[in-house]
């Protein structure tokens, strides 16, 4: 009799145990490791899940993944991940596309709403016990551009088109007739397009295209009145031109939930802007995040084991998961 597999779970401590993996025991073998037991723990393994999702440490115990056959990341997004070795390599990459759709498109229309509404400042005159009348700003016929047209970005779409905003989104092609969009504008064009908008949602994933996408030449061709919104990936912005579009009234507010460095610095320029609203990117993370994550995990690892296809295949070339027509 063949022994079974060997499926390596990657935690924060070597101890970090998901829940859940019932369906697996009998099926695989299973080898609980820290970052700095995952070399050793990798040899002669060939499948590895990622629970603590944000970890480099893979690339640095590359040399022991020669029977890896796959690699499940419990988040989305999977930049921390990939590195050119395994991007050549024939080993194969999911997500967990899916799980933080809903809750990140509520957050973002929770953020939204909390802008133009104003609710941040009336908090802050709560605290200061003083009365001050002022006026909000409708949502209905208000203008949203989402810069990500996968799943997480269409969510949004469907969500804010629900309450009466007009929506266009950003990809890597111009085009019309989306279903979700309507109109696509080019990620290239993304200055000379970004004044259409009240509220700019950056949902995209970090690639090299991607990457300090959200600069200065972006946020100047905003309205002063525009709401940028961050909870794709830090590095997506500059945040350097942010702090200076912020202090210097180029736009009317940010909501940020991720960040370049993670925790934000407390010397972070940022914490203090004008119109920034900090979250400690927990935009997807709902009450019962961690369960869902482990089951669709234990989902596909049973696929796996049975010889059928995955779901959640990452381009690796991309670094997300191709809509699928």
């Amino acid at each position: 009799m063949s022994e079974p597999p060997v499926l390596v779970v990657l935690g924060e401590h070597a101890d970090d145990r998901p829940p859940h993996l019932g369906p697996l025991h009998g099926r695989v073998d299973l080898r609980f490791t820290d970052a700095a037991g995952l070399g050793e723990a990798l040899d002669g393994a060939q499948a590895l899940f990622l629970w603590d999702f944000f970890s480099t440490a893979v690339q640095d115990a590359w040399a022991h993944c020669d029977g890896l056959e796959w690699i499940h990341v419990a988040a989305a997004g999977v930049d921390s991940l990939l590195f050119d070795e395994l991007r050549d390599s024939d080993v194969m990459v999911t997500n967990a596309r899916g799980t933080f759709d809903r809750p990140i498109a509520e957050f973002v229309l929770a953020s939204i709403l909390a802008h133009a509404k104003r609710l941040h400042e009336s908090r802050r005159l709560q605290e200061e016990q003083e009365w001050r009348h002022r006026e909000t700003r409708s949502l209905a016929g208000s203008r949203a551009m989402v810069i990500g047209t996968g799943a997480i970005g269409r969510e949004i779409a469907r969500l804010l088109r629900a309450v009466g905003m007009e929506v266009r989104g950003v990809g890597r092609t111009a085009r019309e007739d989306d279903p979700d969009f309507g109109t696509v504008v080019a990620s290239s064009d993304l200055a000379g397009e970004v004044g259409w908008c009240d509220h700019l949602v950056n949902a995209a994933p970090l690639t090299a295209a991607t990457t300090g996408l959200i600069n200065a030449d972006v946020l100047a061709a905003m309205t002063t009145t525009a709401h940028l919104v961050n909870i794709g990936r830090g590095a997506t912005v500059v945040e350097s031109d942010l702090v200076q579009a912020l202090q210097h009234d180029v736009i009317s507010g940010a909501s940020l939930d991720v960040f370049e460095v993670e925790p934000l610095p407390s010397d972070s320029p940022l914490w203090t802007a004008p119109g920034a609203v900090i979250s400690a990117h927990m935009s997807g993370d709902v009450v019962g995040w961690r369960d869902t994550l482990a089951r669709q995990f234990v989902d596909n690892a049973q696929r796996w084991l049975d010889g059928e296809p995955l779901v959640n295949v990452v381009d690796k070339q991309l670094g997300y998961v191709p809509r699928q027509a």
